[in-house]
């Protein structure tokens, strides 16, 4: 009998990565589950308990920031199923401030994590997706499409991460592995708690930037208000993985296409400005 397929999803503790691992598993997929903590996996395994799906699920830890981490987990995945078919960027973490108060060393680690994580986790990955004819799909943002107000060290990330995804997809593909990015909008998850922000501490040392940094923070609660939940941004993530011919950009939802959409029409970049300064006053 052939061996199920495997995919790792790295990220996997909270949110989008935990709505991906799940509807990953109810797919038939053997699941490896990857985080940095460990320790956190028990949201995760009681919902996989719930539905059903324990018996394809395993947790792994992973931090995308250190190559002997990923190294030791994908070494464990081939000596255990004997093959990768998938690898899932999904873990990433927010930045929100403007550069003026912001240190090089916040901006870098925006980009360890959300960019040179991602490389580090395609670049190991890859072998074993060539001899499987795999897929990479990585979870990237709007922000990796429009640059948004206070995010200019994750846009940053974002962009980098989807120039780099457009610039091997058309390489991989002569070796046989699709690539995929995956652009949601406002998801309901605890990516924005984590980011851990002090609102009024923020505001207080925001100086001349303080009043649009005000009106950004109140246009940002208005969308996550009405946020998509992780498993609705999960599905697109789920048909890339199973579907045939997957394409190489996907959307989350409709409010996300139409977002996106004005970047990739704006070739003098007038939409793009005309939108977001209106979130900064």
């Amino acid at each position: 009998m052939t061996s199920p397929k495997t995919v790792l999803i790295t990220g996997t503790s909270s949110g989008i990565g935990l709505a991906a691992a799940l509807a990953a598993a109810e797919a038939g997929w053997t699941t490896i589950a990857t985080m940095r903590n460990t320790g956190k996996a028990e949201a995760l395994l009681k919902a996989a308990e719930e539905n059903g799906v324990a018996d394809r699920i395993q947790v792994k830890r992973l931090d995308v920031v250190d190559p002997e981490s990923i190294a030791a987990c994908l070494d464990e995945v081939i000596a255990e199923h004997g093959r990768l078919d998938a690898l899932i960027n999904n873990a990433g973490a927010a930045q929100v401030g403007t550069i003026e108060q912001m240190s090089l060393d916040d901006v870098r680690t925006a980009m360890e994590v959300n960019f040179f994580g991602v490389v580090a986790a395609t670049r190991a990955a890859l072998p074993h997706l060539r001899a499987a004819r795999g897929r990479v799909i990585t979870v990237t943002s709007v922000g990796g499409a429009v640059g948004q107000p206070f995010n200019e060290a994750y846009c940053a990330a974002k962009f980098a991460v989807e120039g780099f995804m457009e610039s091997l997809a058309p390489v991989a593909a002569t070796v046989g592995v699709d690539v995929t990015v995956v652009e949601p909008g406002a998801v309901a998850s605890e990516f924005v708690a984590n980011i851990g922000l002090d609102v009024p501490a923020l505001l207080a040392a925001a100086g001349p930037y303080a009043p649009a940094m005000e009106a950004y923070l109140g246009r940002t609660r208005d969308a996550f208000a009405s946020a998509q939940t992780p498993a609705e941004a999960a599905a697109p993530i789920i048909e890339a993985l199973t579907g045939e011919n997957p394409a190489f950009r996907v959307q989350t939802s409709e409010w996300a296409r139409e977002f996106v959409g004005t970047t990739l029409a704006d070739l003098d970049g007038s939409a793009v400005q005309a939108l977001t300064r209106a979130w900064v006053r």
